[in-house]
């Protein structure tokens, strides 16, 4: 894989040591920071949770330019549904980066910048299912037992090298193609800032696209109820 690999029993967050690497000058391109534990695992808008042992908890530290570009996320996105596909499991996204199977989340991915890298923060369940949620989780155990957490790594990793490497290529057209084919609730209603509107797309700059009274809204970074 030419990756730089550091492994550990159990970190505060996999996405605070890939931080912490950077800010000391340590920080390569291509390298990957996995943990079976978290005592305080990071999302999106700063939530936290503990991260129980037996699930993947990676950080991939790339050299990135000094634009940020939102249509990362649906590589990430697509990454890990395809990932998860590999081992039969049919996975789908909810935008922008929410991976689910029949409709409960199984992984989620933060994305966050440093100076001249970009951190991509993943984690999949696969022997642990959180729960006390407002929303239904699953594990890879419930539908594939037995996925060893390297073996969902390894594949991972080369998934995401395929759709980083399309857009770095100019090609986000194959990106949206096969993000639209992965999506959930495309052509369903969802919810956008307290009212309902149809989900139809997402357009060629990544922007979702929403229906509402005859009227299209684009979307760019906001959360949505699917």
């Amino acid at each position: 894989m030419n990756y730089k690999i550091f492994s550990f029993d159990i970190l505060q967050s996999t996405q605070t040591f890939a931080h912490e690497l950077i800010a000391d000058g340590n920080a390569t391109d291509k390298t990957i920071v996995v943990a079976d534990a978290q005592s305080a695992g990071r999302g999106r808008y700063r939530r936290t949770w503990v991260s129980e042992p037996g699930n993947l908890y990676v950080s991939f530290i790339y050299k990135a330019s000094k634009k940020r570009d939102p249509r990362l996320s649906y590589c990430v996105a697509i990454a890990v549904a395809e990932a998860l596909g590999h081992f039969g499991i049919p996975a789908q996204i909810k935008w922008p980066n929410d991976v689910l199977v029949y409709d409960k989340k199984i992984s989620g991915s933060l994305i966050e910048y440093s100076k001249n890298f970009v951190i991509i923060g993943i984690g999949i369940n696969i022997k642990h299912a959180p729960t006390g949620l407002d929303y239904e989780t699953a594990k890879t155990d419930d539908f594939t037992p037995g996925i060893e957490r390297d073996e969902l790594l390894d594949v991972l990793t080369d998934r995401l090298d395929f759709w980083r490497m399309r857009l770095s290529d100019n090609d986000f057209a194959s990106v949206r193609i096969r993000w639209m084919e992965l999506a959930a609730a495309i052509g369903t209603e969802i919810k956008y800032q307290g009212k309902m509107a149809t989900l139809i797309e997402i357009n060629a700059d990544g922007a979702l696209v929403l229906r509402r009274d005859g009227k299209y809204i684009l979307v760019v970074g906001d959360e949505i109820s699917i």
